[in-house]
């Protein structure tokens, strides 16, 4: 039986693609892979096709076009884990800033009667190594302005390591998912509070990646300031 299925949405993730699906695949619960990849000129796809050869069945790859932010590659993934019927679906990044390991710690959530197991980073104290300061500061008070403008009690609302129930993708209406980056993180979790499903923060610690770079921008930031008002304002009408 699976354990549902790690949806990991890449783009010039060749460094470390290949030892994200071993440590995947080594766990004791039967994960399978979904690797969404938007068409990275670094051949991150076409070694997603050689691994499929040792991982015939559990390893599957989708391939954009272009380049289209990680709410929509997430999305994209989460129709397809839906449309093959997946109990269980996985975000996780690939670049090992998210312990492989730490997924059973999110199906065991979610067995034991989680809708959303979160991986946070700040449910106990900081548990963040290799940021900057700033780059702490920033994310753990994104998340204390998101609890004050939403009332959602997570500590780490902008987190992206999380196991969904299908049941909660099905009803949240994923189709209208409006952001890409950490405010797609911020509706995707607001969606499923407003619906009032079980959310539990799973205490991890995450380590900033050591190879590949970073998909952090400025307008990333920007969206996820203004989007937390806006997804505010259209709960209050009714139009989320």
């Amino acid at each position: 039986m699976s354990a549902g299925i790690v949806i990991i949405p890449t783009y010039n993730e060749i460094e470390n693609i290949e030892r994200i699906v071993h440590a995947v695949f080594q766990l004791a619960s039967n994960f399978h892979v979904l690797i969404v990849d938007d068409n990275s000129p670094d051949g991150t796809s076409q070694k997603v096709v050689e691994l499929q050869q040792q991982y015939a069945g559990k390893l599957f790859l989708e391939v954009r076009t272009k380049k289209s932010g990680l709410g929509t590659a997430y999305v994209h993934g989460f129709q397809w884990a839906l449309s093959h019927k997946y109990e269980y679906i996985y975000e996780m990044d690939a670049d090992f800033s998210h312990n492989p390991n730490d997924l059973e710690k999110l199906y065991l959530a979610c067995q034991n009667g989680a809708d959303v197991a979160i991986g946070s980073r700040y449910s106990k104290g900081v548990n963040v190594v290799n940021w900057p300061l700033n780059r702490v500061l920033m994310s753990y008070f994104a998340s204390v302005y998101v609890k004050f403008i939403t009332g959602m009690q997570i500590h780490d609302a902008t987190a992206g390591f999380i196991c969904y129930k299908k049941n909660v993708l099905e009803t949240i209406n994923i189709d209208k998912i409006k952001f890409v980056g950490y405010a797609f993180q911020i509706e995707m979790k607001y969606r499923a509070f407003v619906h009032k499903f079980k959310i539990e923060e799973v205490p991890i610690i995450f380590t900033d990646r050591t190879l590949g770079e970073s998909k952090m921008s400025g307008a990333i930031i920007r969206e996820a300031v203004v989007g937390v008002i806006m997804l505010r304002i259209r709960k209050i009408f009714n139009k989320l």
